[in-house]
């Protein structure tokens, strides 16, 4: 793969040819599954397997895709390090309301960062009519 993202064949005297847009040889599904399934090195996983898997928590999946630090991460979206690092590290898991804040953080990381810039919490006190 070149560095702009275009994928290239390296031929046997070094040269590069563009590797084709198209499938090889194109596959039905049915096709594929069969494949994938005939793979040794790709075998599917038990139930059993599945329940001992370590999970990558989503929060740290989106935080490394936005290329971001944890402090970085929890200053600009207003949530405490410590939380953001127990959740990361499967101490705890958010709750449903950080869920989903966490899911619209993933579709418009910059638009949440901006929204939040802009709203600073008022305090008014009643008064007298």
């Amino acid at each position: 793969m070149l560095p702009d993202g275009k994928v290239v064949e390296v031929l046997n005297d070094g040269s590069e040819q563009p590797f084709p847009d198209a499938p090889l040889r194109p596959m039905s599904d049915k096709e594929i599954n069969t494949e994938a399934k005939a793979d040794v090195d790709a075998q599917p996983m038990t139930p059993d397997e599945l329940k001992t898997v370590r999970r990558i928590p989503r929060v740290k999946t989106i935080r490394r895709a936005l290329g971001i630090t944890q402090e970085e991460f929890a200053a600009r979206y207003h949530v405490p390090l410590g939380t953001l690092r127990d959740w990361e590290q499967g101490r705890t898991e958010p709750d449903q309301p950080t869920r989903a804040y966490l899911t619209v953080i993933a579709h418009d990381p910059e638009g949440v960062y901006r929204a939040l810039q802009h709203s600073q919490p008022t305090i008014k006190q009643n008064q007298a009519v």
